[in-house]
């Protein structure tokens, strides 16, 4: 049986040393150029393979997709088709691009118009996002902000190892990379202040996340169970949840995040899918205490993803201020979304699922400002020989993520945002 994920697997698009769009990954995204409207692509090197015109000359016959599923601005109506489905197009795709297959790959005209390099496209918002969820399931990160706002002994709040703790956030402001965002207003008190102030954050932070993406719902009372969990999860992106964290400690208590984190979250724009995901399993953290029934699991549900994000300072070279892995989550994605769901709460093909801050156990694999500069007591050197506490005016930053197994590198390009100054 044909095995896309197979490490030997060669295309007969040529992928540069090190690209993270080799053959064995073939992530779903959303582009358009200066001659064609958003559609669905795939990516293979330094190309978008368009979709829309591989379905349309009938490359894809055989499969029974809808008519124009590819030509639409978002991927909702194809991820709904289920995983069964999907993972039969991107098997499909893999076999039309493998180097001895030359249906397309001899055909001159169809491959100059189907290949379209990367160069030349605009990624766009691959989902319609109708609703999101935030987690916070990075023990270490957990455990850096409770040492950092109570104490080392009373870390992680008493429930932090029962359930995966989340919040809803806001879905109208998730952003493609490379859309710019505002410095956001709002109330903040310092500490030795009788009343709150308004104007910009002077605290702005990034968040190093990955989410989900669900491609398929479930009814009203309706839970999703452990072991189905993966059937309802399409892929992920790489994901910065923008923080203002002077506002955040000003209006957090009693219901946690709103303003401090509504402003914006932005996402790398193409979807690895979770079949590409599966050489990069591995076993997860112990949990103890034991968890419930409803949340216990059988198998591998980590994932060994590296993680790295760097500081761009205006007209600078970028620094590398923080290298992790999703490894470290204690909470996977199938305990998180069964626990999502145990209540009866539905869930709607195109909703996205932050991770919650990714922190590893060293100083340099933390997953925020806060956390690598510690309260701002210990600033990061960029590249221009400046210092940051926290993310300034016209900083870049850009978080980039892969698998490496087997000699195959499996990526997830990059997610990266420019903040601007406030509106006055």
């Amino acid at each position: 049986m044909y095995n896309p994920n197979n490490p030997e697997l060669k295309s007969w698009v040529e992928v540069p040393e090190g690209s993270d769009f080799p053959i064995q990954n073939l992530p779903f995204g959303v582009f358009k150029t200066e001659y064609l409207e958003a559609g669905a692509g795939i990516a293979i090197g330094d190309y978008v393979l368009d979709l829309v015109f591989i379905q349309e000359h009938g490359y894809l016959d055989g499969l029974g997709l809808p008519n124009g599923i590819f030509n639409q601005p978002f991927l909702n109506d194809f991820i709904g088709l289920g995983r069964s489905k999907t993972s039969e197009v991107r098997t499909k795709i893999s076999q039309l691009l493998e180097e001895n297959c030359g249906d397309l790959r001899d055909n001159k005209a169809d491959k100059t118009l189907a290949l379209i390099p990367m160069e030349e496209v605009e990624m766009l918002l691959p989902i319609q996002v109708r609703d999101y969820t935030d987690f916070y399931s990075s023990e270490q990160h957990a455990f850096n902000v409770g040492s950092m706002f109570r104490d080392p002994k009373n870390a992680l709040m008493p429930n932090w190892k029962h359930i995966p703790v989340g919040y809803h956030g806001r879905a109208s402001s998730i952003i493609a990379s490379g859309t710019p965002i505002t410095r956001p207003n709002g109330q903040t008190k310092e500490d030795n202040q009788d009343s709150p102030v308004f104007g910009p954050t002077k605290r702005l932070d990034f968040e190093l996340e990955m989410a989900f993406i669900t491609c398929k719902s479930n009814e009203l009372g309706e839970a999703i169970t452990i072991d189905n969990a993966e059937d309802y999860i399409f892929g992920m992106v790489l994901f910065n949840d923008w923080s203002a964290r002077d506002i955040q400690k000003w209006e957090y208590v009693p219901l946690g995040p709103f303003l401090a984190k509504n402003f914006a979250s932005s996402i790398s724009p193409w979807i690895v899918t979770l079949d590409a995901l599966e050489p990069f399993r591995i076993p997860g953290p112990q949990q103890d205490p034991e968890v419930l029934d409803y949340l216990k699991y059988e198998g591998d549900k980590n994932f060994d993803i590296n993680l790295d994000v760097f500081i761009e300072p205006d007209g600078a070279e970028e620094t590398k201020v923080s290298s992790s892995n999703f490894k470290f989550m204690y909470w996977n994605i199938a305990q998180q979304l069964a626990h999502h769901t145990v209540n009866g709460c539905n869930i709607n093909v195109g909703d996205m699922y932050g991770s919650g801050t990714i922190s590893g156990e060293t100083p340099d694999s933390y997953g925020s400002m806060l956390e690598l500069a510690w309260k701002g007591t210990k600033p990061l050197k960029m590249s221009d020989g400046s210092e940051r506490k926290f993310i300034l005016d016209n900083d870049t930053v850009i978080m980039r993520g892969y698998g490496e197994k087997n000699g195959v590198r499996v990526g997830f390009g990059e997610v990266k945002t420019k903040v601007k100054p406030a509106k006055q």
